[in-house]
């Protein structure tokens, strides 16, 4: 019964639409009705500005992170459920949030905040990773599924290094996530239509 109560205050935690309730409460605006129509950090970015974009980021990351710590919670001791499977049950909130009509984001940083509760350096790693993809591409979209890449290619290399399967088998998940919930900037990547970050 633990395990399942784990399971579902984890997909909760993913749930919960940091971009749509900081448009809410702070600038009275439904983020879905504007840009892309997207529930994630670069939509805010481009509709609400840097001070909610920021916002919504660490919101989302922290999202990731605190379903990892979950199982280090008295209650859930006993459960012997690997940290990242409820990592990887918020990373799915994330996309398709019950408290919004099951239309969520695109799972990047809250793929990111599951790194940094299980493994810093990867964090660390990828995500300045992210920002010198970004500086290069300008596009938000093309860095976050190169970073997604690189994270599968470190992973195997860890793996061959530690036999770390687990950390394999999220990164190469999030890979899979990450990818398919961008099937449409793909399009327009290749379409040359893709936005790009003004100001980098």
């Amino acid at each position: 019964m633990n395990t399942i109560l784990l399971l579902l205050i984890a997909y909760l935690l993913g749930s919960i639409p940091s971009a749509l309730w900081v448009g809410q409460l702070f600038y009275k605006m439904d983020i879905r009705q504007h840009g892309s129509g997207n529930l994630g950090a670069t939509n805010t970015f481009r509709i609400l500005g840097k001070k909610a974009g920021i916002a919504v980021t660490l919101l989302d990351i922290l999202k990731g992170t605190a379903a990892v710590w979950l199982v280090a919670l008295p209650l859930f001791e006993q459960t012997n459920v690997h940290p990242l499977i409820p990592g990887i049950i918020a990373v799915i909130g994330h996309m398709y949030p019950i408290f919004a009509h099951f239309k969520g984001g695109k799972a990047v940083a809250t793929s990111g905040g599951v790194l940094l509760g299980y493994n810093w350096f990867v964090f660390v790693l990828l995500f300045i990773t992210f920002l010198i993809l970004l500086k290069i591409t300008k596009m938000v979209s093309l860095s976050s599924m190169a970073v997604a890449t690189v994270g599968v290619l470190y992973s195997i290399f860890h793996y061959v290094r530690t036999d770390d399967f687990t950390l394999l088998i999220m990164i190469g998940s999030f890979a899979i996530f990450i990818f398919y919930r961008h099937r449409a900037n793909i399009a327009r990547i290749k379409a040359g239509t893709e936005p790009k970050v003004k100001g980098l």
